[in-house]
Order: structure tokens, then sequence, then C-alpha cells
């Protein structure tokens, strides 16, 4: 059983991966314009509870997280059942965490977005409309746990510009890039890509 439709061609599944504020969302947003993979942001699988919780600084512990997760582990199994590869910005601090978005039939890539935590800081004290304060990034750099050398994780240099962290994660990877399609196709994979 390998979890893909009979006949669709092999799936793929990134997670980028990272504290808050190392730029996950900019970087996978980036990778599914690059690449075509269809795109989603962790943090609205989260429970209202979990938002409210994190809104008011208080950090998540496992128990807020595990459901979490696994939503968005469903999420991903979903997508590669409709053949369709995806990329996601999830935080996915810990190795158990990791572990369980990697628990379906197909393997799931990382990229870990890594560095000084200064740069990190001056990100989130610019940035705004987000309900995570930069207060908890502190709690988020204790919970990381850098993944080990057996588990086949990208890791990239934060301080790198967006566009080359994406096209270091697509190389990196080597993910395909969408062959030049037709007018008609073209039309319909904006039609798509609206969807998402």
């Amino acid at each position: 059983m390998t979890g893909e439709r009979r006949g669709a061609r092999p799936t793929r599944h990134v997670v980028v991966m990272g504290v808050s504020g190392s730029g996950k969302t900019t970087v996978a947003r980036g990778i599914g314009a690059a690449t075509g993979l269809t795109f989603a942001e962790a943090d609205e699988f989260h429970s209202p509870q979990n938002v409210a919780r994190m809104r008011s600084g208080v950090p998540l512990d496992d128990t807020s997280r595990w459901p979490w997760l696994r939503d968005v582990a469903g999420w991903i199994a979903e997508r590669a059942g409709e053949g369709r590869s995806t990329v996601l910005a999830c935080s996915a601090l810990k190795r158990s965490y990791r572990d369980v978005l990697r628990q379906g039939p197909l393997p799931v890539d990382f990229v870990h977005l890594d560095g000084p935590a200064e740069v990190i800081r001056a990100r989130l004290a610019r940035r705004e409309g987000h309900y995570m304060p930069a207060s908890l990034l502190e709690s988020q750099l204790a919970t990381l746990e850098p993944p080990g050398p057996d588990e086949s994780v990208l890791v990239l240099d934060v301080s790198l510009a967006p566009e080359a962290l994406v096209a270091a994660a697509v190389n990196g990877l080597g993910l395909p890039r969408p062959a030049p399609v037709g007018e008609h196709e073209d039309r319909a994979s904006h039609s798509a890509s609206g969807a998402c």
C-alpha cells in the first residue's frame, strides 16, 4: 500500500520547520510558487483554545500540540490520497512532533531554517498581525530539538534572503519545477492555485 492513487505520479511532501520568526511561511509559500506544491500554514490548524493561549503569551504544552499535529499529518495524508504534493510551514520543534508528521505511508522531507537567535528576534520585533508574541520565542528555542543526523533534514541558514532559501530548498531536495504548460492548462493551474 503506497497511499497513492492508482496510476498517479508519486507525490512529494515538504515541511519547512523552525521557531517562530524564522521565515517558515515565506519560504514554504515560495517553494509552493516555484514547484506547484500545495501550500498550507500549520498555524491555521490550531484550535481556538490554542490560539487564545498563545495570544496571551502562554506556551503550548505537548497535550495541546498532539491533536494539532495529528490534524496536520491528516491533511498531508489526504492531499497524498488525492495525488497532490504539499509544502507546509510548521514549527515541528521536537523529534516526536516530526515523527507524527512522518507517520503516513509516504516520506516527508524537512527543511530546517536555523540560525542566530538575534536575527530571529529582530524579525519578530518587526512582524505585525500574528498571534504569536515575541515573548514566546525563548520557550520555542528551549523546546527546539535540532534534527539528528538520521533524520535526513536539510538545514538552511535563516540569515539568507528568502529567495536564496527557496532556491536552496528546491535544489537541495531535488523538487520538480512545473513544465511549461499550454494556455488552457495554464488557466486551469491558476484556478487551482487560487483555491489553496
